[in-house]
C-alpha cells in the first residue's frame, strides 16, 4: 500500500484499482488493485514499460476502456464526483470541462478530413453551445496559448500540414480548452525531436502552473520523468511496484525493478574509437547529394529542398550517427542511401562503384550489400508471414539456396540476434516490439551486408528495450565488422553507440566530427541547442528545460 500524504485533497484518488479483460469465458488480469492520487497542481509520472499497465489505468479512469474491459475498485474519485458510479452519458459530460487526455499518436488522434479550428472548436461548441464563430474565435486564442505560430493563418490547415510537434500542441490545445481539474498525458513526447520534446514540457509545465492543472503524466522516458515529475508511480505487470517523492525514488530505489530502469537510462560513455586498421576501409561515400521536392497542389507547387549537398564517408565496421530534428533530412538520405529514393544530384559509391538512383534514367540493381533496419517494428514486418517467411524473404525474392537451406539460415540468424530458433514459426503480433525489432535486424542481415541502415530503430521502444538492442548492434558490429548509419533524434543513444556524428539541419550537414568533439566542443549553434534539450540526467539537474521555476 502506498503511503500518501492525506493533504491536500487530491484531485484523482483511485484505491484498489482492477481491470480484467473478458475473452471465451474467463477473465485475464491487467491491472491489480493499484492506488494512485494526483493532487492539485502536482505533475506524477505513471511510469513503466510496454505492457505494465499504464495506459490501460488511465483509460479506466476517463471511462472510454474497452468494452470487453471488468472494472472494479474500491473507490475511484475526481474531486467529489465518485466516478464508479457514472453511466457513459455522465461520463461524456465530465470529460472535458473536469478531465481530459492527451492521446500519444497525434497524427491518429486527429480527424484529417476536419481543420484543425473545426477541431479544437467543437469542444466549445459541444461543452459551451457556442456558435462556429466563436468558437473558431476561441480555437486561434488556444493555438496561440500552447505556440502554434501565426495561429489565426493557419488554423483552417489540415492536421497533416503541422509537424509531429505542431500536431501534439494541438491536442494538448483540445485537452485544455475547458480548463479541467486533471490532464492526463499518456506518453506526449514519445518520438519527438529532443528540442520538440523540450517545448513540449515547457508547455506542460507552464499550463500547470497558469492553470494550476492536475497532471497524470504516462511515459517510459526517464529523462522525461526526471525532469518534471513531482512524484513518481513505478509500475510493473499491473501492478505498482514502487511510488513515492520523486527525488526520493530516483535518489534511492528500493525495488529492484525501479533500478534496473533507471540503470537502463543510456549515461554516457567512454567514447567508442575505430580500429585503426579500419580507417582506411572505406565502404561507403556519399558526395553532393541533392534531393528538391514539389509540393502543394497542382496550380501552385513550390520546391522545398530536402537534401541540400550532403557528404560523408562510412568506413569498415564504424557506426556513424546521423542526427537532427524531424524535416532535417535524415530519413530522406537514408533512402536515397539504398536506393529507395532517387537524387537529383551527388553521388553514394559503394565499395568504389556508383550506385547512385537518378530521377531519372534506368535504376541501378539492389544492393544486397546495404540493407536497412526501420523505425517501426510492427509496420515494417508483414503480419500475414509467419517469421521464418520474414526472415528468409531477401533470399527468396534472389531465388537464392533451398527451402532447407533458407530455414537453416534463419535459425542461425535468430540465434544471433538473441531468440529461439523454433521461434521462426509464429507470426510477428506474437512478439513484443523489442523482439520484433531483432526479427528486422535478422532479416536485415540475411544477405551478408557490408553496410546497415537504422533509421530511428529504437525511437519507439521502451528503455530497457533500448538498450538490449543497442548493445546488439554493438556485438553484431563488432562480430561481422558492419558498417552501421544509425539515424536517431536521441542523442543519448547516439552518444553511446557511434564512433563519428554527423549532425543534419534543413537539409544541409552544419557539423561533423569524432563524438567526443559533437558532444563536448560543439561548434555550430545548431548542435548546441540540440545538446541543451537533452532531458537531464539527474534530479540536480532538473528545470533546466522547463526553467528555474520548476525548480
Amino acid at each position: 500500500m502506498q503511503n500518501i500524504d492525506p493533504s491536500p485533497a487530491p484531485v484523482l484518488r483511485v484505491r484498489g484499482l482492477t481491470i480484467g479483460f473478458r475473452s471465451d469465458g474467463a477473465v485475464t488480469s491487467a491491472v491489480d488493485g493499484i492506488d494512485l492520487d494526483v493532487r492539485p497542481g502536482e505533475l506524477v509520472a505513471l511510469l513503466g514499460e510496454s505492457g505494465s499497465g499504464k495506459t490501460i489505468t488511465a483509460r479506466a479512469i476517463m471511462g472510454i476502456h474497452d468494452a470487453a474491459a471488468v472494472v472494479t475498485a474500491d473507490e475511484m474519485r475526481l474531486g467529489g464526483t465518485d466516478l464508479l458510479t457514472l453511466d457513459e452519458e455522465r461520463f461524456r459530460r465530465l470529460r472535458g470541462p473536469r478531465m481530459s487526455m492527451v492521446l500519444q499518436d497525434a497524427l491518429s488522434a486527429l480527424n484529417p478530413v476536419l481543420t484543425i479550428g473545426d477541431q479544437v472548436g467543437e469542444v466549445f461548441r459541444v461543452h459551451r453551445r457556442m456558435n462556429r464563430r466563436a468558437a473558431r474565435a476561441r480555437a486561434v486564442e488556444l493555438l496561440e496559448l500552447v505556440g502554434i505560430p501565426a495561429a489565426a493563418d493557419r488554423v483552417d490547415d489540415y492536421p497533416h500540414q503541422f509537424s509531429g510537434g505542431m500536431r501534439q500542441r494541438i491536442l494538448i490545445a483540445m485537452a485544455i480548452a475547458l480548463e479541467p481539474e486533471l490532464l492526463i498525458a499518456d506518453e506526449p513526447t514519445t518520438a519527438l525531436d529532443v528540442t520538440v520534446q523540450a517545448q513540449i514540457l515547457r508547455l506542460l509545465h507552464d499550463l500547470r502552473e497558469r492553470l494550476g492543472m492536475a497532471v497524470l503524466l504516462i511515459t517510459h522516458d526517464i529523462g522525461v520523468v526526471t525532469e518534471v515529475a513531482d512524484r513518481v508511480v513505478v509500475m510493473r505487470h499491473g501492478a505498482v511496484v514502487e511510488s513515492g517523492d520523486a527525488d526520493e525514488v530516483f535518489s534511492a530505489p528500493r525495488e529492484p525493478y525501479t533500478r534496473e530502469l533507471l540503470a537502463s537510462a543510456p549515461h554516457p560513455a567512454p567514447a567508442r574509437v575505430l580500429d585503426p586498421a579500419a580507417r582506411d576501409k572505406v565502404v561507403l561515400e556519399v558526395s553532393g547529394l541533392r534531393r528538391t521536392f514539389r509540393v502543394g497542389p497542382t496550380f501552385a507547387r513550390r520546391a522545398v529542398a530536402a537534401i541540400g549537398g550532403v557528404d560523408l564517408v562510412l568506413r569498415r565496421g564504424e557506426t556513424l550517427g546521423i542526427v537532427g530534428e524531424s524535416g532535417s533530412g535524415k530519413s530522406t538520405l537514408a533512402r536515397m542511401i539504398v536506393g529507395l529514393e532517387s537524387s537529383d544530384a551527388g553521388t553514394v559509391m559503394y565499395r568504389g562503384a556508383d550506385i547512385t538512383r537518378r530521377t531519372r534514367g534506368r535504376r541501378p540493381p539492389a544492393q544486397p550489400g546495404i540493407q536497412m533496419v526501420f523505425q517501426d517494428p510492427y509496420a515494417s514486418l508483414d503480419p500475414r508471414m509467419r517469421v521464418r517467411d520474414v526472415v528468409a524473404e531477401p533470399l527468396a525474392v534472389a531465388r537464392t539456396g533451398s527451402a532447407s537451406e533458407r530455414r537453416d539460415r534463419v535459425a542461425e540468424l535468430l540465434e544471433l540476434v538473441g531468440m529461439k530458433p523454433d521461434m521462426m514459426y509464429r507470426f510477428p503480433h506474437q512478439f513484443s516490439g523489442g523482439q520484433r525489432q531483432r526479427i528486422g535486424i535478422a532479416r536485415s542481415l540475411m544477405r551478408d551486408p557490408d553496410i546497415l541502415v537504422c533509421d530511428e530503430p529504437v525511437s519507439a521502444l521502451d528503455v530497457t528495450i533500448q538498450a538490449q538492442v543497442v548493445d546488439l548492434l554493438v556485438e553484431l558490429q563488432e562480430r561481422l565488422g558492419v558498417g552501421i548509419l544509425f539515424i536517431s533524434h536521441d542523442l543519448s543513444v547516439v552518444r553511446n553507440l557511434a564512433h563519428r556524428v554527423l549532425v543534419m539541419y534543413r537539409g544541409e550537414c552544419v557539423e561533423t566530427g569524432e563524438v567526443g568533439q559533437i558532444f563536448d566542443r560543439p561548434q555550430h549553434d545548431y548542435t548546441r541547442s540540440l545538446l541543451a534539450s537533452i532531458p537531464p540526467l539527474t534530479r540536480a539537474e532538473r528545470g533546466r528545460l522547463v526553467g528555474a521555476a520548476a525548480r
